[in-house]
C-alpha cells in the first residue's frame, strides 16, 4: 500500500470556476481518510483527480513515491467504488469479480484465489453465481467492495457507497467496510482509504482522521475526537456533530470582575474559567458563541432559577429519539436544540417551560469576522 500526497492542487474548469483551491494534504500509508463536507463542497471532485477521472489544473498527486498526475486511472494502483455499484448486469457476481483481474492476464488459479478471499470476507460466498439485478443494494455494495478488494490496489477509493442504501443497510455496509480496512490491516496489508461523504455519521465513525471542506477548500483536518471536541472555525462546530452545534452572536462583558457573555435576546452566561483571561482582552467584542446541544440540559428539580447559567424556557417543540429527547426552543431570534436523555418520570411536551441548565465549560468563542475558533485547546485531550 502507499501514502497519497496532494500538494496545492486545484481544479478550474472551463467557464473559469474554480471549485478546488489550493489543496495541501498528506494521507498516511494505511489511513483511514475521510473527505466530508456539504453538496457542492468538491470532496468528489478531489478523490476523482486523485482517481484521474478529472485533469488536474494545478498541483500534484503522488501515490507513494509516483507522480501519478499524467498517469491514466489503470495504471495508478488504485480501486474506486462508487455511489451506484457500477457492476455489469449480464454477469455474474464471479464474472463481476474477475473481470479487471483478466484484463491483468493473471492466472486461472490465481484470480479463483483472490476472489474466494474476498467473497469470504465479504459474505458474498453464496451469490457468485448470482446476477446483480438477483440481489439487494447491499449485498450489490459488498460485491462492488470484492471486485476492489481482488486487485490488491495500493489505495481505495470510495465516492458515496453507502447514499443509494436504506438506514439499516447503511449502517450493515459501513461495519463491513470498516472491518475490511482492520482484516486487511490484520493480514499486513496496510490498506490506504479515502472516503467521500457528505453523512458526518459515516465520517466520524469510520474515519482515522476527516478532512472537512467548504467550498474547494479544507477546514480542517484531524481525528473524529479533536474535530468534534476542537473544532478550528465556526462552520466546523456547525457541520461536525448532529444534531448541529447550538451557535449564536453575543457581546462579552465584565460583570463585577467576572466575564460573561450577553446575547442580543438579553440572555447572558458567565463563562468558564479557562476563558475568563481570553474573554478579558475582548470586553465589549461582538463574537459567536457556540453550545451543543448535549451541554443543555433539564435543571434538577432542586435547582433555583436564579443560579449561574440556568435559565426558564419555553419548549416550542419535542422530537423523540427513542432513547433520547429533542427539546426546540426560541432564545430571542435564534432557534436552539437540547439534548436531553429519555427520562420517563421528567417527560417534556410542547408548550412547556422548563428549567435548562447549560454547561459552558464546553462552550466555543469564535471571531465574529474571521469565525477562527478564540483560545487555546483545553486541557484534556491531545493531538495525534
Amino acid at each position: 500500500m502507499a501514502e497519497v500526497t496532494l500538494k496545492g492542487i486545484e481544479k478550474t474548469y472551463p467557464n473559469g470556476f474554480k471549485a478546488v483551491h489550493g489543496v495541501d494534504l498528506n494521507i498516511r500509508e494505511g489511513e483511514f481518510m475521510v473527505f466530508v463536507g456539504p453538496s457542492g463542497c468538491a470532496k468528489s471532485t478531489t478523490l476523482r483527480m486523485i482517481a484521474g477521472l478529472e485533469d488536474i489544473s494545478e498541483g500534484d498527486v503522488y501515490i507513494g513515491d509516483r507522480r501519478v498526475n499524467d498517469l491514466p486511472p489503470k495504471d495508478r494502483g488504485i480501486s474506486m467504488v462508487f455511489q451506484n455499484y457500477a457492476l455489469y448486469p449480464h454477469m455474474s457476481v464471479y464474472e463481476n469479480m474477475a473481470f479487471g483481474l483478466k484484463q491483468q492476464k493473471l492466472a486461472k488459479a490465481e484470480v479463483e484465489q483472490r476472489i474466494a478471499e474476498a467473497a469470504k470476507t465479504l459474505d458474498i460466498e453464496h451469490l457468485l453465481k448470482n446476477k446483480p439485478g438477483e440481489m439487494s443494494g447491499g449485498q450489490r455494495q459488498r460485491v462492488a467492495l470484492g471486485r476492489a478488494m481482488v486487485r490488491k490496489p495500493d489505495v481505495f477509493l470510495f465516492d458515496e457507497p453507502l447514499s443509494n442504501l436504506d438506514a439499516k443497510l447503511r449502517v450493515s455496509t459501513r461495519v463491513s467496510i470498516a472491518q475490511l480496512h482492520n482484516d486487511l490491516k490484520a493480514e499486513g496489508q496496510n490498506a490506504t482509504m479515502i472516503y467521500v461523504t457528505h453523512d458526518q455519521v459515516e465520517a466520524m465513525t469510520l474515519g482515522d482522521r476527516i478532512c472537512v471542506l467548504n467550498q474547494g477548500q479544507i477546514m480542517q483536518v484531524d481525528t473524529p475526537m479533536n474535530l468534534y471536541q476542537y473544532p478550528a472555525n465556526k462552520f466546523v462546530a456547525g457541520f461536525i456533530g448532529s444534531p448541529a452545534m447550538n451557535i449564536i452572536k453575543v457581546r462579552i462583558d465584565d460583570i463585577d470582575g467576572v466575564m460573561n457573555v450577553i446575547a442580543e435576546s438579553g440572555h447572558r452566561w458567565e463563562l468558564p474559567k479557562q476563558k475568563q483571561g481570553l474573554a478579558r482582552q475582548r470586553t465589549g467584542e461582538w463574537v459567536w458563541f457556540g453550545v451543543r446541544p448535549e451541554h443543555i440540559q433539564l435543571a434538577s428539580d432542586f435547582t433555583s432559577p436564579c443560579e449561574v447559567n440556568t435559565q426558564r424556557h419555553k419548549i416550542d417543540v419535542v422530537e423523540s429519539m427513542g432513547n433520547e429527547l429533542y427539546l426546540y426552543f426560541q432564545l430571542g431570534g435564534d432557534r436552539m436544540i437540547s439534548r436531553i436523555p429519555f427520562d420517563a418520570d421528567r417527560l417534556v411536551s410542547g408548550g412547556d417551560s422548563a428549567l435548562l441548565k447549560f454547561r459552558v465549560s464546553q462552550c466555543h468563542l469564535f471571531d465574529l469576522d474571521t469565525e477562527e475558533t478564540l483560545g487555546q485547546e483545553p486541557v484534556g485531550l491531545k493531538r495525534p
